[in-house]
């Protein structure tokens, strides 16, 4: 397994199959699916739902080889145990017409497990989107490739449990990609003749009276993402919280943050900030005052403005942040996250990571990437945790994009990790950190 998988596009999808036997390749389809329906729903009475496309064609052989039977659109649909979704394919954009849209809101009302060929109809394959109705499915068979609506949000809520089939066609290069646990092994490794800086110097500043558990969440999972040498720059007051709370990171007050900088190869800024005027100079100037790669969260990324510099710059807002730097409403972030990620990168002209169900992370002219979440990672502290993380891996030299998609891979790892689900609090995926980089080595 690689650690970059392709996602297709519709598009790209059509790129592919060109110059390919069409039977050929709606054959393998079909019998792919119906060999999914088989060993899931083994004796069940199947109903395929078909559509007037390529991907109605790849149902109907699927109810051929399964003796169900064949639905068209608009049509009422008979009771059975399974629904085979076979209206839209990758092709589909937009919102369903009235029969398309009839005979998806029957699929959802029918109660039962639907198995989607390619997609779930009313999921745009290239982005996620979803304009009108969308069917649920319990299993998705695509074919080829898993297409990009798959991996992100809110199409991928809708997917259910992705099965690749291969129809015969040859790998290519896409313009977006999953990330993949492999990853970890891209972590560079500590030299034998390194010291505590060499092996990454982390300078985290936040940490404003009430809020200085996030500025000490993002100082251990820097550690524990094997920062070798970790410095917090806090208000004054708020140093002796902090005291307490950290061991062995060096504290210091605010206003020595540009001298702590000096002996420090990344920065990470924002974790408990605050969002005053001074705060917000202070980001400023650090970033246009030093060279030091840097990841930007929380507080700093209120009133954020573009600053031009050299170093690798990485955002890391959720959708509520994204929307409030964008002027736009934060349902429409969720709704259209690529393209809002994209509209980021043209604002700011740095890596922006955008959290969720799945992390986006883009920079501006490469390829996007795309790493699975999990929903224990919805808990207060684990976004510091990912500042933290990333920090350190910034401070190791890796270039701001991987940097933000190894460390959002590891994030979602380490979660998955804890022995338990329920209860899981930011400190448990600290705990987990060390253990998921070792299977790097």
């Amino acid at each position: 397994m690689t650690d970059l998988q392709p996602l297709y596009t519709a598009e790209e999808m059509k790129a592919a199959e060109a110059g390919h036997d069409v039977e050929a390749m709606m054959e393998r389809a079909g019998g792919a699916v119906a060999a999914a329906v088989s060993r899931d729903y083994p004796g069940t009475r199947v109903v395929a739902v078909c559509g007037k496309g390529a991907n109605g064609g790849d149902g109907r052989i699927a109810a051929q080889k399964l003796g169900a039977e064949v639905v068209e659109l608009g049509a009422e649909l008979p009771p059975g145990d399974v629904v085979i979704d076979a209206v839209f394919g990758t092709g589909f954009h937009g919102e369903p017409r009235t029969e398309a849209a009839r005979s998806i809101e029957a699929i959802r009302s029918a109660g039962v497990p639907v198995v989607a060929v390619d997609v779930p109809s009313g999921v745009n394959a290239s982005t996620g989107e979803i304009s009108g109705l969308c069917v649920e499915a319990a299993t998705t068979v695509t074919f080829h490739g898993e297409k990009v609506g798959l991996a992100v949000a809110p199409g991928s809520l809708h997917a259910g449990r992705i099965e690749i089939a291969d129809i015969g066609l040859e790998q290519a290069e896409t313009r977006h990609a999953r990330v993949t646990s492999g990853i970890v092994r891209r972590l560079p490794k500590r030299e034998r003749d390194g010291n505590k800086y060499r092996s990454g110097s982390v300078l985290v500043v936040g940490g404003a009276p009430g809020m200085t558990g996030a500025v000490c969440l993002a100082s251990e999972a820097a550690f524990r993402a094997d920062a070798g040498y970790v410095t917090v720059c806090a208000p004054r007051e708020a140093l002796p919280i902090v005291e307490t709370r950290l061991l062995e990171a060096v504290k210091r007050p605010l206003e020595e943050a540009f001298e702590a900088a000096e002996r420090s190869r990344a920065l990470a800024l924002g974790p408990g900030l605050g969002r005053g005027d001074e705060a917000r100079q202070l980001v400023r100037r650090l970033l246009e005052e030093t060279h030091l790669p840097a990841v930007v969260d929380a507080d700093a990324l209120f009133g954020f403005e573009r600053v031009e510099r050299d170093a690798p710059t990485v955002l890391t807002p959720h959708s509520g942040e994204l929307a409030r730097l964008l002027e736009v409403e934060t349902a429409w972030v969720d709704a259209h996250r690529l393209e809002a990620v994209h509209r980021a990168l043209d604002r700011f002209g740095c890596v922006v990571l955008l959290k969720g169900s799945e992390t986006i992370v883009a920079e501006p002219g490469a390829r996007t990437l795309i790493s699975a979440g999990t929903p224990r990672l919805a808990t207060a502290g684990t976004g510091d945790v990912l500042t933290g993380i990333i920090g350190a891996f910034l401070s190791k030299g890796l270039d701001g994009q991987l940097a933000a998609a190894l460390a959002a891979r590891v994030h979602t790892d380490a979660a998955l990790a804890a022995p338990h689900g329920r209860g899981l609090v930011a400190s448990d995926v600290i705990a987990q950190l060390p253990a998921v980089l070792d299977a790097a080595i």
